[in-house]
């Protein structure tokens, strides 16, 4: 078995399988470290958005999280420590991309950035989502002659103390990076095109006692692992796909905390988004409105017209001298597999299957691609949820495909053309009712125009993948 990519979802991916009784696998990792994308973003202000105690195995809790939120060094040591410690590092093969994946009728022939090609039973994507950094289409951005850096590839050689210091985007990197950096740089510009809403959400500390108290008391990590998991399943996860209190109740609160967290009028109507709270991925943040209104931080709302090497010109003629230029302008979201060439039955690539957009069987499967699954594929609910879970829940779909193929009681399985067409056209359906299509542009919006997300509850999406659907796949 091939697994690519061992970032988060792949760690996972290998852990089931060895607690499944399997240990006849690879991991191709691209880097020289796990970790994915807690690997790549190192940048000030890291964290992740989504309490610690959740966003952790529910087979491997971590009783040492500093904080609810922990920071993203926290995050990549726990990913490290649990490949260490699980023995997964002897199946892994680091600096190792694949570069193609071919089905020859039987097995997967995978092709390696090193020359090598392996053959593999069944081949499974933990590719990650959010692995492909996008750098904005900006007029003379290679002119700029101070430091210029994506977030994902941040410069630590670059002194930011008393330098001018511009951020080119507003999602939660941008917020988390201009968090950090107030009162740090001399001068602090935020770049701002649209403005996002910011649910209040402060980083609270734990205590060595309470952190002893975990490591003493098993079941009380598994208590907060579920307490935290309820409490976004019965929030954000059911908000942002139900018309209701809830996301009356989450819309006022955003709404609330921009009118209590900036008192400038005018600040505030810079902050103010045109568009519903959670129709764009939330900013959970209790400390960027204070970073904001600080002295020395600039909020420009007028686009960005070009960049010259002294700075950033904006459309009203303005030129705001900087030093240092830091792009958090996100990911492509849309990557998935790519660049990697999959080739399936008959010779079809996936890239003609998703010539209109990526879509998938019930999140894990792609008809016509044999022993072939992913994790966090098309439609995953990857709103402000932990991946971890939806990693556990996907994962385990997979072994129970994974254990027919190894008794011998099938040979390969996909799912048909039929069941994956009435899946995606039962989400078309819901979605009307998600808040994603109330008018907002977003990352998470496909070619068609409507969003690539699960349009139910997660708690829906762990129900839907507790069945095996038999009916609904060929298998030989």
């Amino acid at each position: 078995m091939g697994i690519i990519g061992a970032g988060m979802s792949g760690l996972c991916m290998a852990a089931t399988l060895r607690r499944a009784g399997y240990h006849d696998f690879t991991l191709y990792e691209k880097a020289d470290e796990v970790g994915g994308t807690w690997r790549e973003n190192t940048y000030p202000g890291l964290s992740c958005d989504v309490p610690a105690r959740f966003y952790s195995y529910s087979f491997a809790p971590n009783p040492d999280w500093t904080a609810n939120f922990a920071p993203g060094s926290e995050i990549q040591a726990y990913f490290t420590g649990f490949a260490d410690s699980s023995g997964l590092r002897e199946h892994i093969r680091f600096g190792t991309e694949v570069t193609e994946a071919r089905w020859n009728g039987e097995r997967w022939q995978v092709s390696l950035s090193d020359g090598d090609t392996d053959m593999v039973d069944v081949l499974v994507s933990a590719a990650g989502v959010l692995h492909r950094p996008k750098l904005p289409a900006i007029a003379g951005l290679a002119s700029f002659a101070g430091s210029a850096f994506h977030s994902a590839r941040w410069d630590h050689s670059v002194e930011l103390a008393d330098q001018r210091v511009g951020v080119i985007g507003t999602g939660s990197t941008g917020a988390q990076i201009v968090s950090a950096l107030a009162g740090v740089a001399g001068r602090l510009t935020l770049f701002q095109r649209t403005a996002q809403w910011v649910f209040p959400m402060p980083i609270v500390s734990y205590s060595r006692l309470g952190r002893a108290l975990m490591r003493r008391f098993r079941p009380l990590n598994r208590a907060s692992y579920r307490f935290y998991q309820q409490l976004l399943e019965q929030s954000f996860g059911r908000a942002v796909v139900e018309r209701g209190w809830r996301r009356r109740l989450l819309a006022t609160l955003c709404r609330l905390n921009l009118r209590l967290g900036v008192r400038d009028k005018e600040l505030r109507r810079k902050l103010t988004p045109p568009d519903q709270p959670m129709c764009k991925r939330l900013i959970i943040s209790g400390r960027f409105y204070r970073a904001v209104t600080r002295h020395g931080v600039d909020v420009v709302t007028d686009a960005i017209d070009h960049i010259e090497p002294e700075g950033v010109v904006t459309a009203d003629g303005v030129r705001h001298e900087l030093d240092v230029l830091v792009l958090a302008t996100g990911f492509d979201a849309h990557a998935y597999l790519r660049p990697i060439n999959l080739i399936g039955e008959d010779g079809v690539k996936l890239e003609q299957v998703w010539a209109d957009g990526p879509r998938a069987y019930r999140t894990v499967a792609l008809p016509g691609f044999p022993n072939f699954f992913m994790l966090m594929g098309p439609h995953s609910p990857i709103g402000n949820h932990s991946l971890v879970a939806i990693a556990e829940t996907q994962a385990d779909y997979i072994v129970r495909w994974i254990d027919q193929i190894a008794r011998g009681d099938i040979r390969q399985v996909a799912p048909t053309e039929r069941a994956t067409d009435e899946f995606n056209a039962a989400m078309r359906e819901a979605m009307p009712d998600t808040v994603w299509t109330t008018g907002c542009q977003s990352w998470y919006l496909g070619k068609d125009g409507l969003p690539e997300l699960w349009p139910w509850s997660p708690a829906r999406h762990r129900e839907m993948l507790a069945g095996d659907h038999t009916d609904e796949f060929v298998a030989r």
